[in-house]
C-alpha cells in the first residue's frame, strides 16, 4: 500500500520584483526543491503561486491619487456614497482614502453586527444582550455608539467607524444600516464597495433610484495615466503597499499559468496542473471571519482543475457496503468500488457527506493555509498526489 496521500509543500522563493521572469523563477525554485528535498512527482501533481508575487513581478500597482482620478471622472461632483465596505486597514484603507480625495462629500454605509466577510464591528451576543434581535433599522455613528459603546474589532483592536471618519475627514457622514438603498436619502450616486454581492445590490440600487452606481471592479480597470489596472476586477482583491499606493491583483494570469505549465514540463518531463490562488474560502470558527476577501480564490488554472471532485465516503461504504469484511478483504472490496465508481456519484448515497466544491476553490484554500499570509517566505506551493485515493499503490 502507498502510505502517503495529499502534500501540500511551500516552497520558498526569493523576493520578487517588478520585471522578473516570475516564469522562470518559479520553475527554478520547484525544481530545486524537487531535487534537494527529493519529492516525488509525477503527472497532474500541482504547482501553485500567490497572486501577490504575479502581481509584483508585473509592476501592477496604483497610487490613492490614481483611484482618486478614477473615481472623479466616473462620478463626478457633488455627493457619493460608499456602501458596504470590508472592515480592513490593508484591504479598504487606501481605497477608501482615494475616493475621499475624488469626491466632494462622501457618506459611508457600514453593515453591522458585521462586514461582508465576517470582520465583526459588533458581536452579535451583545446586540442580543441589548434587546436588539433583527438588524433592520438604519443609525447614524453617534446613535451607534450610544447603543452598543465600544466598537474595537477583536483581533486588530480598531475602531472602524473612527478609522473611516479619520481617513475621510469632515466632509464625511457615516451611517450603519444593512438596506442597501438607506444611502440612497443622502445621494443618488453610489459606490458598492462589497466584493461577491456587488452586482445584486447594484441592480437593487439602480432599481431603486439611484442615478449611478459603481463597483470596485469598476475602478482602475483601466490605467490612469500610466497606472497598474485590473480589467476584470478593478481595485477588488487589492492590497495595501505603501500608505500612497496600492498592489493590484495580478492581469493576464492565464498566460501566465499555461506558460508556467509549459516551462515546468520542459525542465522535468512533469505535466503538473498549475493555478494562481489568492484567499482561501475558508471561515475562522473565533473571529467569524471569512477569509476571502478577493474576488475570486483562483483567477487562472490550467484544465486539469476544472470540475469538482467525484468521491466515495469511505466511512458509509465501510459502515454499510462492506461492513461485515475484516482486513485484506475489507481492504480489497473497497479499492475494488473506488475503481469501479460511477463517473457521477451527485444524489448517490455512496456520495454522502463529500460535499463536492470546485477543485480550485479546495486547493486554493490549501495553499493559502500553506503558505500563510507572514514571514513564512513561501508564495509558491507544490501539491502531490491531490488526486490519488485509497485504491492507488
Amino acid at each position: 500500500m502507498k502510505y502517503i496521500g495529499t502534500s501540500s509543500i511551500g516552497v520558498k522563493a526569493p523576493i520578487i520584483r517588478p520585471g522578473d521572469d516570475l516564469v522562470k523563477i518559479v520553475a527554478k525554485s520547484v525544481g530545486q526543491a524537487i531535487k534537494n528535498s527529493k519529492i516525488k512527482v509525477k503527472d497532474r501533481d500541482i504547482v501553485a503561486v500567490t497572486e501577490a508575487i504575479v502581481a509584483k513581478s508585473q509592476g501592477n500597482f496604483a497610487t490613492v491619487d490614481d483611484i482618486a482620478k478614477d473615481v472623479r471622472r466616473k462620478m463626478g461632483e457633488g455627493t457619493v456614497g460608499v456602501i458596504f465596505p470590508i472592515l480592513s486597514r490593508n484591504r479598504f484603507g487606501n481605497i477608501m482614502k482615494g475616493i475621499a480625495r475624488g469626491t466632494d462629500n462622501l457618506v459611508i454605509e457600514l453593515s453591522y453586527p458585521f462586514d461582508e466577510v465576517g470582520n465583526p464591528l459588533v458581536s452579535i451576543d451583545k446586540l442580543y444582550d441589548l434587546g436588539v434581535f433583527n438588524f433592520n433599522k438604519t443609525y447614524t455613528a453617534k446613535q451607534f455608539y450610544k447603543l452598543v459603546g465600544d466598537v474595537k474589532h477583536p483581533f486588530t483592536g480598531v475602531d472602524y467607524i473612527e478609522f473611516y471618519q479619520k481617513i475621510c475627514g469632515k466632509k464625511c457622514k457615516i451611517i450603519l444600516s444593512n438596506d442597501p438603498t438607506a444611502i440612497l436619502k443622502y445621494t443618488k450616486k453610489v459606490i458598492s464597495a462589497d466584493i461577491h454581492s456587488r452586482f445584486r445590490n447594484k441592480k437593487i440600487l439602480l432599481g431603486k433610484g439611484a442615478e449611478k452606481v459603481l463597483t470596485l471592479n469598476e475602478i482602475l480597470n483601466e490605467s490612469v495615466d500610466g497606472s497598474g489596472f485590473n480589467e476584470d476586477f478593478g481595485v477588488l482583491g487589492s492590497n495595501l503597499s505603501t500608505p500612497e499606493k496600492v498592489k493590484l491583483f495580478p492581469r493576464n494570469t492565464q498566460e501566465f499559468v499555461d506558460k508556467l505549465q509549459a516551462k515546468l514540463l520542459e525542465d522535468t518531463g512533469v505535466h503538473f496542473e498549475c493555478m494562481v490562488y489568492g484567499d482561501g474560502a475558508f471561515k475562522d470558527p473565533v473571529g467569524g471571519i471569512w477569509e476571502l476577501a478577493d474576488p475570486v480564490v483562483s483567477p487562472a488554472y490550467t484544465s486539469g482543475l476544472v470540475g469538482t471532485p467525484n468521491e466515495l465516503k469511505l466511512k458509509y461504504l465501510a459502515d454499510n457496503k462492506i461492513g461485515k469484511l475484516k482486513g485484506a478483504k475489507a481492504e480489497k472490496a473497497m479499492k475494488q468500488m473506488i475503481l469501479e465508481k460511477d463517473k457521477d456519484l451527485k444524489n448517490k448515497d455512496e456520495s454522502l457527506g463529500t460535499t463536492p466544491r470546485r477543485l480550485t476553490d479546495l486547493i486554493g484554500s490549501l495553499c493559502d493555509l500553506t503558505s500563510g499570509s507572514g514571514d513564512k517566505g513561501t508564495p509558491i506551493v507544490l501539491v502531490t498526489g491531490y488526486f490519488d485515493n485509497y485504491a492507488n499503490e
